[in-house]
């Protein structure tokens, strides 16, 4: 990272500094290196407080992979690329029908509830929406965010029918409760996509058809214009290394699994915990380095995780050579 995040003495996001300045600070022992969930950042031991200008998160949605670019008038921070939760509609439907199954057997079952007003936004959505405002949050940690640009989607409308236009398309609803949380913290401007596909235009940029690509102008060029078009400054991305976000499929605890063993045994599944460890927590460990850990073996040792891929690196660590960094709920990888 050229530019790398400043925190106050008291933990106020400050303006960004170059490395160079960086290492200059840490060498004169008026700050130290800290590290916050996948991106490098100081904390000066001093300074309180200091003046900050006006640094914007640009903000692109999408249905499977999502685009974030932190700028400021000057210089282009931070671009993301997330990948969206998309399995919590099919878990919920599993644990439906495995409720609807248990009334049919003899055996203790909460009673059914006809009629309900669920009300509210529905499971999978608000995943989709939160995970959105959990990014922009950990932004905030980082950054003095104060404005946040977003292209406001908009759903697939019926003909002659407001009242689904406005109020039932999961993609509306989500975006209003999206919208009313952001306000709450930071100032919301909002960008139709034939105006950001308007400032692709005039700048020359080009946006790839291939939205499950990795390429900054996937979807990581639209979160840029968006946040230049608020900032100005630039004719031309400064800044096109990518970061990128995949959120951890935790599965939480289970009284038994779906189907049961050989013998007809169900054992018990799941949980947020492996010995003393939060599963996603991340780790230093001698021989595989930085990692993640997941689940656990029942005699002691737990399983750690490549942060880049997710791949399983061991079944076998023992908790006591792993070094607890901090937890994430994400695993990240640069290009």
């Amino acid at each position: 990272m050229e530019f790398l995040p400043v925190r106050s003495k008291t933990g106020k996001p400050l303006m960004p500094c170059h490395a160079a300045r960086a290492r200059e600070l840490i060498e004169k022992g008026k700050a130290v290196k800290r590290f916050e969930r996948g991106v490098p950042f100081i904390q000066l031991l001093e300074r309180k407080d200091g003046a900050t200008q006006q640094v914007v998160v640009g903000v692109d949605p999408g249905s499977k992979r999502e685009g974030f670019s932190v700028k400021s008038e000057h210089h282009t921070y931070l671009n993301i690329q997330t990948t969206t939760p998309n399995w919590v509609k099919k878990k919920v439907e599993e644990r439906r029908n495995l409720r609807r199954n248990r009334r049919y057997r003899k055996t203790p079952y909460r009673a059914n509830r006809p009629n309900r007003a669920r009300g509210g936004i529905p499971p999978s959505t608000f995943a989709r929406w939160q995970w959105k405002l959990r990014v922009l949050g950990w932004l905030a940690k980082l950054y003095p965010i104060k404005v946040v640009v977003v292209e406001d989607v908009k759903a697939v409308t019926r003909k002659g029918s407001r009242k689904w236009n406005s109020s039932f398309s999961p993609l509306e609803v989500g975006k209003k409760w999206l919208y009313g949380q952001i306000e709450k913290r930071w100032r919301l401007h909002l960008f139709a996509g034939w105006e950001t596909y308007q400032e692709r235009q005039d700048l020359g940029l080009r946006k790839i058809g291939n939205k499950l690509s990795d390429s900054f102008f996937a979807h990581a060029v639209d979160a840029w214009c968006l946040a230049n078009m608020w900032t100005g400054g630039h004719i031309k991305p400064d800044n096109t290394a990518m970061l990128y976000l995949h959120p951890l499929k935790l599965h939480r605890r289970n009284i038994h699994r779906q189907n049961a063993s050989k013998g007809g045994i169900r054992k018990p599944y799941g949980g947020t915990r492996s010995e003393g460890f939060k599963r996603g927590s991340w780790v230093k460990h001698p021989k595989w380095g930085v990692c993640y850990v997941g689940g656990k073996n029942g005699k002691g040792r737990i399983s750690l995780h490549a942060l880049d891929t997710g791949k399983r690196l061991t079944q076998l660590a023992k908790p006591a050579d792993c070094k607890l960094l901090c937890y994430s709920s994400w695993r990240v990888r640069y290009a």
